[in-house]
């Protein structure tokens, strides 16, 4: 017999311990505990055979560029792709129109930025195990209310490859006073480099010349992160 490849196992909902549960967790702690990928494993209920629905929400936040990606994504786009189906695929574009539609109702509800642990909890999910550094921002209200996460790079984040000026392009047209700048490292080593304090300097000082501030810069690994506004770096 042939050598069988490794498989990487990926425990199932209900491998996990009841208390770590998304539903469970849900109950007990409220739906602003949960990331958006275990919200959308709650949607979807039941992934591909051989995968856990927790991956392939993660996988669908990666492929889709988050919620705002997903929501966008037409019905048969979403049907395409494997361990969705026509009714999985009609549960989470209702679900994602409800939503919009809270949005467009009760504006003061969107998510609210107070601190560097609420950008991880925002974007963790989507990022930490992405296989390229990618570059978001979190645009923001005058309340620091979530308005957009928009995907503005995808490659190695330094100073000869992005253009500052581009960044601030989808600020600009939101007409948002203030953002977060957010990537993430697939080396698992959420450490700035010298690249990331030398692009966030320049990014401030764009910034400030824009009139839009630019409070923090968060790098994003599995179960780690770090602002380098805390750490006095590429902020005077």
């Amino acid at each position: 017999m042939g050598r069988q490849e490794a498989v990487e196992y990926q425990p199932l909902i209900r491998d996990l311990p009841a208390q770590e549960r998304p539903r469970e967790r849900l109950k007990k702690y409220g739906a602003t505990s949960l990331s958006n990928a275990e919200l959308l494993a709650i949607i979807l209920r039941t992934g591909a055979a051989s995968e856990s629905v927790l991956n392939l929400s993660a996988k669908l936040l990666a492929r889709f560029g988050g919620l705002n990606g997903l929501a966008k994504a037409g019905f048969g786009e979403l049907c395409s792709e494997r361990g969705l189906g026509e009714a999985k695929a009609a549960q989470l574009k209702a679900a994602l129109e409800l939503g919009r539609r809270i949005l467009t109702t009760q504006p003061e509800d969107r998510v609210m930025v107070k601190s560097p642990e609420d950008v991880a909890n925002l974007l963790q999910a989507e990022m930490a195990f992405l296989e390229q550094e990618e570059l978001r921002l979190v645009l923001l209200n005058t309340k620091n209310q979530v308005l957009a996460t928009p995907h503005i790079y995808k490659g190695s984040v330094n100073t000869s490859l992005i253009r500052v000026s581009e960044l601030f392009r989808e600020a600009v047209r939101e007409n948002c006073p203030a953002l977060i700048v957010v990537h993430n490292h697939p080396s698992g080593d959420p450490t700035p480099s010298p690249e990331d304090i030398k692009i966030t300097e320049q990014i401030v000082k764009a910034g400030k010349l824009l009139d839009i501030e630019v409070l923090d810069h968060i790098i994003i690994c599995h179960q780690r992160y770090v602002s380098l506004k805390e750490r006095g770096l590429g902020f005077e």
